[in-house]
């Protein structure tokens, strides 16, 4: 996906390719990385490629080395022939192979939204990548503490906690629905793929263009639900990171509620939360809005 941008204003990107044991990562960047113009890497989501970050890397490509990529299985990185290929030590190894290739003498402002928020926290959590990240900004929260929301739920052994687990249950069945074989691919093939941009302007109400790509980052992207979803569900961990985090909270959000962030501020050393009125793509919808929630914060800290 991506929003049109006045031709007068656009500002080019460099395009080239990391990579990473067998896999080919398409990067993009804006400018060069200096000790006085700060990296700024940005994860997408699902079903998106790289593409979806263009109007916000254009708004800050001209006070920020900008770097965004296509993740494995999307846009014009290379596919993994085995689908377990899509596990988080995976994307994180790759995300590493980024940072290292665009910016290898100073740490990086990491932004993540949707899966690419998934990712980004497996890199923050236990520090994992702490020598190469200084700050990460996330637009949803981690999947454990998804997790750990669920079975709190349970185990309160209420009324009020059982119709609380029911109705995120059936809100979130889609994801249950993608660990199905098969259906889920049919479903893009024959005619989601071509739907999806018109289904997302009428959820952001905005005109969001379609992708070239859709059909290829849906399908390949499954795999990220398939690997990760239920070990992190059914099991939970508490985890932590000394790197600072900056939470960006869309408030009309169908997908990512906002009760699944309560208690995140023990998961960090420092927690700073920001609020945008928009669902769940406002980086589509409102680009202008985060780019400036990143902007005011990285000039905070």
């Amino acid at each position: 996906m991506s929003i049109a941008i006045n031709p007068s204003q656009f500002l080019a990107y460099a395009q080239s390719f990391v990579q990473q044991h067998d896999i080919s990562l398409a990067v993009y960047q804006w400018g060069q990385a200096t000790p006085d113009r700060p990296t700024l890497v940005f994860i997408h989501g699902y079903p998106d490629s790289a593409e979806v970050w263009q109007p916000i890397a254009q708004l800050l490509a001209g006070e920020f080395h900008i770097v965004t990529y296509d993740v494995r299985g999307t846009g014009k990185s290379s596919v993994p022939s085995d689908q377990q290929a899509y596990h988080f030590d995976e994307l994180v190894a790759d995300l590493n192979a980024v940072i290292r290739a665009t910016s290898p003498n100073q740490p990086v402002h990491l932004i993540g939204h949707d899966w690419g928020a998934l990712q980004g926290w497996e890199a923050v959590l236990d520090d994992r990548l702490k020598s190469q990240i200084s700050t990460y900004t996330a637009l949803a929260p981690c999947l454990d503490i998804v997790g750990l929301w669920f079975h709190m739920q349970l185990q309160s052994d209420t009324p009020k906690g059982y119709l609380r687990f029911t109705k995120q249950i059936l809100s979130s069945g889609y994801m249950g629905a993608f660990q199905l074989p098969v259906l889920p691919e049919l479903t893009w093939r024959f005619g989601l793929s071509w739907a999806w941009s018109k289904l997302i302007s009428i959820l952001e109400h905005t005109q969001i263009p379609a992708s070239k790509t859709q059909l290829k980052d849906a399908i390949n992207g499954l795999g990220l639900y398939r690997v990760n979803l239920k070990q992190a569900l059914l099991f939970p961990k508490q985890r932590y990171t000394s790197i600072p985090v900056h939470l960006i909270e869309m408030t009309q959000d169908p997908f990512v509620p906002r009760h699944f962030s309560a208690g995140l501020e023990a998961w960090t050393s420092k927690l700073t939360r920001s609020e945008i009125k928009a669902g769940h793509w406002g980086i589509a919808s409102q680009p202008q809005l985060v780019a400036q929630s990143i902007r005011d914060y990285l000039k905070q800290i």
